[in-house]
């Protein structure tokens, strides 16, 4: 079934998704979408288009809910018990497959582990380090797998570090918590939130059931730089840099899984099989965008 207005589900309405959204609805879309229990807010709970789930709150009247979906985005995180829309509505899904026409996963560039600065692409061999990129890497093969049985037009985006307004360098550095650790030849790629929507919406208009995406800018760089650049821009202090040796004494565990892993992630594919044209091709043009935007 194949409707004159496209309509998008979203489960998890988070950060890149209420972006992808707002763009969609511009565009004539209807856009519908979830939220965990416990995180709407008074505007989204009167919001009859945004709908709780979580793994203990599945979605009721799912055929009813499903019969006019297009499009569907998952970023509902994975956990220890695994994929909780794959449990609870991965079948759900795979009976409507003959009328969803797209299905993204948003997985994470920690599937590929530490390389020790190597390049990774699309076919370079899964080694996540990290627990929640194993348990990423986990999701990305079971939505593969229901995808060959059921024929869901599945594309999986693996995601580098995300920033954009009021998510970015800049929120450490006006609250002076901003470190710059030196650690030379360690470089990090990200991407910037409206180039997430700029790749999806690409992938929509081009699907390809079984691609697989890296989904970062042309410019992995030290986070240091990063910081350095971000405070430039605000006119800030620059903080002198620590060593890493030294910064790690003090780090949270959450950062030190940061800088276990060392890659380069290409993207080449996004550009040549979707014909993507990055709208912030480094840093220091998104960074420029996100004061612009924040209006600061």
């Amino acid at each position: 079934m194949i409707n004159k207005t496209p309509h998008l589900f979203c489960f998890g309405l988070g950060y890149s998704a209420r972006w992808l959204a707002r763009e969609l609805k511009n565009e004539g879309w209807r856009v519908s979408g979830t939220h965990r229990f416990g995180e709407e807010t008074r505007e989204q709970a009167s919001d009859e288009n945004r709908l709780v789930f979580d793994r203990d709150h599945p979605l009721a009247d799912f055929d009813i809910l499903f019969a006019d979906v297009t499009h569907v985005l998952v970023s509902v995180p994975p956990d220890g018990a695994g994929d909780p829309v794959l449990d609870v509505h991965g079948q759900d899904l795979a009976r409507h497959a003959a009328h969803i026409q797209w299905l993204g996963y948003l997985s994470t560039v920690g599937v590929y582990g530490n390389t020790g600065g190597k390049p990774v692409n699309e076919t370079s061999r899964l080694l996540p380090t990290q627990e929640r990129s194993r348990f990423r890497g986990l999701a990305e093969t079971r939505w593969q797998n229901l995808a060959v049985r059921s024929r869901l037009a599945l594309q999986v985006f693996r995601l580098a570090g995300i920033y954009g307004p009021g998510r970015s360098p800049f929120d450490k550095v006006r609250a002076g918590r901003a470190q710059r650790i030196h650690s030379p030849g360690h470089l990090f790629s990200r991407i910037h939130v409206a180039d997430i929507a700029n790749v999806l919406k690409a992938s929509m208009a081009k699907p390809d059931p079984g691609g697989i995406y890296n989904v970062c800018d042309d410019d992995p760089a030290q986070p240091s730089d990063v910081i350095k650049y971000a405070c430039e821009l605000l006119g800030k202090p620059v903080p002198k840099e620590i060593p890493y040796e030294e910064a790690v004494q003090t780090m949270s565990p959450m950062a030190q899984t940061f800088w276990a892993d060392n890659r380069l992630i290409m993207n080449d594919k996004i550009k040549d099989e979707l014909g993507v044209k990055l709208l912030y091709p480094d840093y220091k043009s998104g960074l420029k965008a996100v004061l612009e935007a924040e209006g600061v």
